[in-house]
């Protein structure tokens, strides 16, 4: 394991060489029971702003659509896949994974479907790509949304992806946070990436499989805590931190050990 200062040495030795990648709900946002409601801690901004100016890539890397991203997270020159990398934002263009087209329609169907039983309040739409019911608001529902959830995937051809307290509905495609990791390592020699649920253990897969073969010299895998984390995060990363908060306080030491922009 790295402690703080071994963390900052690491992200801070090469800048213009380093990647900075982060997850968005429990890393610079808390959980919270509504997911509307998620905003970034006070200061995230500021400080995703500095690290873009002085790091040579700063981007989201997140389950949540990349629009609303975007909106709360309006910091110039930060890069954006959402989706778990369905969708990507990057100088102010959308794209989305081609493959996603041919479930547009099943996914349209599954959420008509889940809205009808659970109501628009514990059902998410995710732009037009995927959906996710969510059982926090409702802890009483979790056994019939899970079933709801297994029954609409084999019904319209959809794949399931269990996270905290909820499920997410989505386009069987071969893509998650680790793919979409890789996409944003190419030219850089330091990668790092920040997340805390189960979503984010590929992403540190792939870190570690770029220093492995070569496609990166180091990575710094960071782990953000919480009573919800699952177990096999801490065993994935090579550093944590406690809640978004540490992230934020570990964000804030990169961003003033470089100083000024290179």
């Amino acid at each position: 394991m790295l402690d703080a200062d071994a963390t900052v040495a690491a992200l801070t030795e090469r800048p213009r060489r380093t990647v900075l990648l982060s997850d968005y709900d429990g890393s610079l946002a808390p959980i919270v029971e509504r997911p509307e409601d998620a905003g970034p801690l006070p200061g995230v901004v500021e400080t995703l702003g500095a690290l873009v100016a002085r790091l040579g890539r700063v981007a989201i890397v997140s389950g949540r659509p990349v629009e609303f991203l975007a909106t709360e997270l309006p910091v110039p020159g930060l890069a954006f896949a959402g989706l778990y990398g369905m969708e990507r934002l990057q100088d102010g263009r959308r794209t989305v994974d081609p493959r996603v087209e041919p479930f547009r329609d099943a996914v349209a169907a599954a959420l008509s479907s889940a809205q009808a039983r659970f109501g628009d309040a514990l059902v998410e739409r995710k732009a037009d790509v995927s959906l996710t019911l969510h059982w926090r608001p409702a802890p009483e529902v979790r056994e019939d949304m899970l079933s709801c959830a297994h029954e609409l995937a084999r019904r319209y051809g959809l794949s399931e992806l269990h996270t905290r307290m909820a499920v997410e509905l989505r386009p069987p495609i071969a893509i998650d946070k680790g793919a979409a990791v890789a996409s944003f390592l190419d030219g850089f020699d330091v990668g790092a990436f920040a997340g805390d649920d189960t979503g984010d253990l590929p992403a540190f897969a792939e870190l570690e499989l770029a220093v492995d073969d070569g496609r990166l010299d180091r990575a710094v895998r960071i782990g953000v805590v919480s009573p919800e984390a699952p177990a096999d995060l801490v065993r994935a990363v090579d550093v944590v931190t406690d809640g978004p908060a540490g992230l934020l306080a570990l964000l804030r030491r990169v961003a003033d050990e470089i100083r000024e922009p290179a």
